[in-house]
């Protein structure tokens, strides 16, 4: 088997689960197969926001982060669940330990997908019959589907893991990316969000392919560094090795000042974590990091120190963000004293790449404060038509 090997390069495989938390739930209650299934937070008081959902209702234009009351009108017949975390993570766990079975670098994402380099792997068979037995495994022993992209690295992998779903399995080789890659618009490609896209457009790149060919200092000059490892990318090339340990070792990215003179006031205090959130906010961008945690630490004029921490609802590398959550820890806990030191951390970093929203239901409760003004402008849209209600821009 070990000829179907390439003998320099690696065979990494990409698996990800197809509508995790449905699939979850119809294995669970089969009755609930082959209809349309949405996870949501609140469904009795149609509050919250669709998690995911089973292929049936996105036929019918249901989609994630979509309100409730919108996914009802679109399916009337939409089945609608409360997300049950525990499940998930107990079905992710035994995901994870089938993987495991078949090499030692495996590399989870988030709760329902991860990497494999099965380069060494080949008493297992070829890399498609190692592929599809964990397919089969994953159908048969847990009855969840599933999607595996197969290529010579973590990037094509998560492109072909992406071009058949459900229950594809797809090959996707460096000599492929000009003809199956390039042609696609380049907010196709992993790694490039709305934004990131919009910004691509300003400079003429609509396609992958553009992206490939761009100009190094152009991107530079537009993304920073990450947009140069965009293009790389875009080219098929990623040296990134699947590491078992890196959903284990969040690293942090962190700043502090010792002040010339000790802060007095909350003016001079959210001076100073402005500055601060500047410096980490760029060097998380310069990392292509994101953070879902900020601590900050108080050294007061009697070098008595303190530090604070805040989860985050969503990742992010922001420094509106930064600023504002660190400087709400930093005043809630300052207590007069003169401040000698400040600093702020960020923590539980995760790539730009692979951070989704996190909807929980916490979250849940945030977005569905915004429901019922949706669904006033909604019902205006319909009665007036599309136009009658525009964004607005704040007056100069």
């Amino acid at each position: 088997m070990k000829r179907y090997y390439p003998k320099n390069g690696r065979v990494i495989l990409h698996v990800d689960m197809n509508s995790f938390y449905a699939s979850v739930e119809m294995a669970y209650d089969p009755s609930l197969k082959g209809k349309p299934l949405a996870i949501a937070g609140d469904p009795k008081q149609r509050k919250g926001i669709v998690v995911t959902c089973s292929y049936e209702a996105r036929k019918f234009g249901v989609k994630t982060t979509m309100p409730i009351w919108e996914a009802k009108k679109r399916c009337p017949e939409l089945i609608v669940k409360p997300p049950n975390f525990d499940r998930y993570r107990t079905l992710s766990q035994a995901i994870f330990n089938i993987l495991r079975e078949y090499t030692h670098l495996v590399e989870p994402v988030s709760i329902d997908e991860g990497y494999m380099d099965i380069t060494e792997s080949y008493e297992w068979g070829t890399p498609i019959e190692i592929a599809e037995d964990i397919q089969k495994r994953l159908q048969n022993e847990l009855d969840l589907p599933s999607s595996i992209g197969i290529a010579p690295n973590k990037f094509l992998a998560k492109m072909a893991s992406n071009m058949k779903k459900p229950m594809g399995i797809t090959i996707l080789r460096k000599r492929d990316v000009p003809v199956r890659l390039w042609p696609l618009p380049v907010e196709e490609m992993h790694g490039v969000g709305e934004k990131t896209a919009a910004k691509l457009r300003t400079i003429g790149i609509q396609t992958i392919g553009d992206l490939a060919k761009a100009n190094d200092i152009q991107l530079r000059s537009l993304l920073g560094i990450i947009g140069v490892r965009l293009r790389e990318r875009a080219n098929g090339r990623d040296d990134r090795k699947v590491d078992p340990e890196s959903v284990n070792e969040r690293k942090s990215i962190g700043n502090s000042m010792t002040l010339p003179q000790d802060a007095e006031s909350e003016e001079e205090l959210s001076e100073v974590t402005h500055k601060l959130a500047e410096k980490v906010s760029s060097r998380l961008k310069e990392r292509g990091l994101l953070t879902t945690h900020l601590s900050v630490m108080i050294r007061f004029r009697n070098r008595h120190t303190i530090t604070r921490s805040k989860k985050l609802d969503s990742p992010t590398d922001s420094v509106g963000d930064i600023q504002r959550i660190s400087r709400a820890l930093v005043l809630e806990h300052w207590n007069g004293t003169p401040v000698r030191l400040l600093g702020i951390t960020a923590q539980d970093l995760v790539e730009k790449e692979e951070a989704y929203k996190q909807l929980d239901l916490f979250t849940y409760q945030k977005e569905a404060k915004i429901e019922p003004l949706l669904e006033t402008m909604e019902k205006l849209k319909e009665k007036f038509g599309s136009q009658i209600i525009q964004k607005g821009f704040p007056r100069s």
